[in-house]
């Protein structure tokens, strides 16, 4: 497991079920959201260390519309308050925190084997993203993390919409761009400017906040791309609608965190992908909303 990526799990352990609502949430659906016309695109990357991006290739998309920005606690909460959704972290009672993150006498917690700096914390959710000392009250337009597919789903139907196709997701993340790593071009700092929320330092022991930020930023911190999506690489990975791939029905998300750096992983990059269980949560795992037109 890669440093930025998000753990899977818990792995379709039995929860409650939210309550169906059938509330959709008043107003347009396309308020937030961007029309991208229909094209035929090249997506994929022949990056020789992520096979998982294999090969370039075209695909033709239909036109549709994609957030600009990912969804914000604020946006969520107002869901939560209109449906009384509850989200998987709370349903499990634990998600993953980065433990960077946690103040230093936080109390111990089970790490990830693979990943020991991924810790299992107990009250950690949407709403206390680091714990139950935690809170969002100053994150408001941060993206929400510690949501699951499942969750991702629930507020994109609440919304009128549904989760982008990993096709659509990354021609809007490309921003126009075509053959290019990121969404404005082949640098990863032009001129020494920082363009997205990432690691600068030493991971896992020294984030310099260099960028501004450490753990998440708000959603619009930067500049958006080509097409008017902003972050669509760092802060957040974002969950799309589909399968991992034919053979492994895990769910997949894109363009990476707040956690990568060069030295150990490059998945920053707008053909990043992951793969996890639909349930997973993590601190570093959030979403946009997609609606066709």
């Amino acid at each position: 497991m890669s440093g930025c990526c998000s753990p899977s799990g818990p792995g379709g352990e039995a929860r409650p079920a939210s309550p169906p609502t059938g509330v959709r949430r008043a107003g347009d659906p396309r308020e937030g959201l961007v029309h991208l016309a229909g094209a035929t695109v090249s997506v994929g990357s022949d990056d020789p260390d992520h096979p998982e991006e294999w090969p370039v290739r075209e695909v033709t998309l239909a036109p549709y519309l994609i957030g600009t920005c990912a969804v914000t606690n604020d946006e969520f909460a107002a869901f939560v308050a209109a449906t009384g959704h509850r989200t998987d972290a709370e349903a499990f009672g634990w998600s993953f925190v980065f433990g960077g993150l946690l103040p230093d006498d936080f109390p111990p917690t089970r790490g990830v084997a693979a990943a020991p700096w991924w810790r299992e914390v107990h009250g950690a959710d949407w709403a206390h993203p680091e714990g139950p000392r935690s809170d969002v009250a100053d994150r408001a337009d941060h993206p929400v993390v510690h949501v699951s597919r499942r969750d991702a789903e629930a507020y994109a139907a609440w919304w009128g919409g549904r989760l982008p196709t990993e096709d659509e997701w990354e021609h809007g993340a490309r921003g126009g761009l075509v053959g290019q790593p990121f969404p404005w071009g082949s640098e990863l700092e032009p001129g020494g400017e920082h363009r997205m929320n990432v690691w600068q330092g030493t991971f896992p022991s020294d984030d310099t906040g260099a960028d501004g930020w450490r753990g998440t930023s708000p959603v619009a911190a930067f500049p958006a791309n080509g097409l008017g999506l902003h972050g669509t690489t760092g802060n957040v990975w974002e969950w799309c609608a589909g399968a991992w791939s034919d053979t492994d029905p895990d769910g997949v998300s894109r363009g990476g965190s707040y956690l990568c750096h060069a030295s150990y992983c490059r998945r920053y990059r707008v053909s990043a992908r992951q793969s996890h269980a639909a349930d997973s949560t993590a601190g570093n795992l959030g979403f946009r909303v997609a609606a066709d037109l």
